[in-house]
């Protein structure tokens, strides 16, 4: 038997810069902690099922990306006595909207875990490896600042004869502190990108929120670019380091110019496909918020680091797919009775295939950092 299910995140804090949350409900016959799951709905798409299920046990809205992050198996008992293994796909949720009402409210309770907590309550052996997966935790260790003399040791791997030299230099930089600050500005760019494709009221305040982050990350693309000029030593080659801040900066541009194209045109009504590209957008920020602080020691975790921008590229394929047939559904509607809304359309189309790109860029951008250093 085959079911569908997501695991609802967030990112903590206003600046989306916090530790990442999981979402768990309770069953109702045992009062277990799973993840919303239900049966595939017909003539609906996997994730599409999977964020009804959401919606109805949970209470949350937000953007599911399309393309899944594995699945579990667990053994449920039915009424007639028979124990049937049941294999559950799992879709990422970023939670835009927590409802204060939803159809299973008083049959379940719902809160935020930490990864650790949201592994150690869930029963089945595959979903605790499937959300220590989507959340590995070795990258906030990594991430940690350790003892002063030896910091660069630690962090990038190079020996401590170098490290003690360095620390002598007047100027060495906190490019890993920018990349990773620049890193939250596309988390939360990516949501509200994700909430003003949701349609409805509010979307003056998200396209304001758009183009704020991506006054944020502008700035801190000046401050890393600035510190290449004046660092003697740096973590890496100067050209990966521009051409890394570059490709991040280049995804919350495409995310700006989808929403003035959005106001521009005052369009208030998005294609599902559209929706499921901003999914996978946001999807594709979670992973390089995730890579960032990996950084800090190549060395060390280089195999992580390839199965996050692995995962990329795959996505970028899915969303190179999901375009074209957005593309045709949309010729085949409007081509030739509404051109005017054929071309607003593709235009936000290619504006959100540039967004994924862009991320696929960050991806070999890193994965060379990975090569060169590893």
């Amino acid at each position: 038997m085959r079911q569908i299910a997501v695991l609802p995140y967030r990112f903590a804090g206003v600046g989306k810069d916090g530790p990442t949350e999981i979402m768990l409900i309770t069953s109702r016959g045992t009062g277990r902690w799973v993840i919303p799951k239900g049966n595939p709905l017909t003539g609906m798409d996997r994730h599409a099922s999977a964020a009804v299920e959401a919606e109805e046990e949970a209470g949350v809205i937000g953007a599911v990306c399309p393309t899944s992050i594995g699945s579990y198996e667990y053994r449920k008992r039915r009424a007639n006595g028979a124990a049937i293994m049941y294999n559950v796909e799992v879709f990422p949720l970023a939670v835009t909207r927590e409802l204060s009402e939803w159809k299973e409210m008083d049959e379940r309770e719902r809160r935020w875990f930490t990864f650790d907590e949201a592994a150690g309550a869930v029963d089945e052996p595959d979903l605790q490896a499937l959300i220590r997966s989507f959340g590995d935790s070795g990258f906030r260790v990594a991430a940690q600042r350790s003892g002063v003399m030896f910091n660069v040791a630690e962090k990038t791997g190079v020996n401590r004869m170098f490290a003690w030299f360095q620390r002598l230099l007047p100027r060495q930089g906190n490019f890993f502190d920018l990349f990773e600050a620049h890193a939250a500005t596309l988390a939360a760019g990516s949501e509200a990108l994700a909430r003003l494709l949701q349609g409805g009221e509010g979307m003056a305040d998200h396209i304001q929120e758009i183009v704020e982050r991506e006054h944020d990350a502008d700035a801190i693309t000046r401050e890393v670019l600035q510190t290449v000029r004046r660092t003697f030593l740096t973590p890496f080659d100067r050209s990966a380091i521009t051409d890394l801040i570059a490709s991040m900066d280049d995804a919350i541009d495409e995310m700006q110019k989808t929403a003035g194209a959005i106001d521009l045109y005052d369009v208030k009504e998005f294609d599902a496909e559209m929706r499921d590209i901003a999914a996978i957008i946001v999807d594709a920020a979670r992973l390089t918020v995730e890579a960032l602080p990996l950084l800090r020691n190549v060395a060390a975790n280089g195999p992580r680091l390839h199965e996050l921008t692995e995962r990329l590229v795959r996505m970028e394929g899915h969303a190179d797919e999901i375009h074209a047939a957005g593309l045709k559904r949309l010729f085949k509607e409007h081509g030739a009775s509404n051109t005017i809304h054929f071309m607003i359309a593709r235009e936000l189309y290619s504006h959100l295939e540039r967004v994924v790109d862009r991320f696929e860029d960050v991806a070999n951008e890193i994965d060379g950092l990975v090569i060169d250093h590893a």
